[in-house]
């Protein structure tokens, strides 16, 4: 079994330098559906197994200057508080049978959204540009350090309940409040708030009992080499042909925990 889960990681792994998208979205419907492991625990663990996997790449970006530390530190003063009141909140609803059942529905809701984020990704930055210089675009640059503040914390529930969130879907919620900031930075921005934000939440699952550290290590043994492989060919491939194939994926899957809830 060890040998199985080490390959899922490779798997996912090889997925994320393929795609980009994080890596929350599909291993943790991995461990629920492919190895039946509780929802509790999936959600626990792969939160610091994204965690550990992202805090390579966030220190690249920071080194290369693609980090917006301001937006990064709007983020975390919402999604900081956020995950800490669902952790809060998860420690007293008592009974598992409550958790799991939230945290399934959380988890479809959220690979739903990350599909339609990674679906119309680039079409949500068009039309964004399209309204700079308007009035409603400066309206709305007054409130943006507001929305990011309540961004990060629908993003901190989120991802605490079920490790989905802060990928695809943070990165689509930046081109919405800052256009302006090339592709790099929004994806370095958002992966500086996901590594902090995933291992704060982790690590407060862990308090709780809910993390398997076996099965984590299983996991990054087999992600380190599967991120660099997809990473060496995603480069090859074009998003319009890998971003259609991984949103209808998402949708399928998110569909499949909704309608199982």
């Amino acid at each position: 079994m060890e040998i199985a889960y080490s390959f899922a990681g490779l798997v996912v792994g090889f997925i994320v330098g393929l795609t980009g998208i994080g890596g929350g979205a599909l291993m943790t419907p991995i461990l629920i559906v492919g190895f039946g492991i509780p929802p509790v625990t999936a959600v626990s663990t792969d939160l610091l197994y994204a965690a550990i996997t992202k805090f390579g790449g966030s220190i690249s970006y920071a080194r290369k200057k693609l980090v917006e530390w301001r937006v990064v530190f709007f983020l975390l003063g919402g999604s900081i508080p956020g995950a800490l009141m669902t952790l809060h909140y998860l420690d007293g609803l008592g009974g598992l049978e409550k958790v799991e059942h939230l945290m399934n529905i959380t988890l479809g809701v959220s690979l739903v959204l990350t599909s339609v984020a990674v679906f119309f990704r680039a079409r949500i930055r068009a039309s964004v540009v399209k309204l700079e210089g308007t009035r409603f675009e400066k309206h709305g640059r007054r409130y943006r350090p507001y929305v990011t503040l309540m961004m990060g914390v629908v993003l901190g529930g989120l991802v605490t309940l079920s490790s989905v969130g802060a990928g695809a879907l943070g990165t689509a919620l930046l081109i919405l409040l800052y256009p302006r900031m090339s592709m790099q930075t929004l994806v370095g921005t958002d992966l500086v708030h996901a590594v902090v934000l995933t291992g704060i939440a982790g690590a407060g699952h862990y308090t709780m009992g809910n993390v398997d550290l076996w099965l984590l290590l299983c996991l990054v043994i087999g992600s380190l080499p599967g991120v660099f492989l997809g990473s060496h060919f995603g480069s090859k491939l074009s998003p319009r042909v890998i971003q259609p194939i991984m949103g209808t994926l998402l949708l399928a899957i998110g569909m499949r925990f909704v309608l199982a809830g």
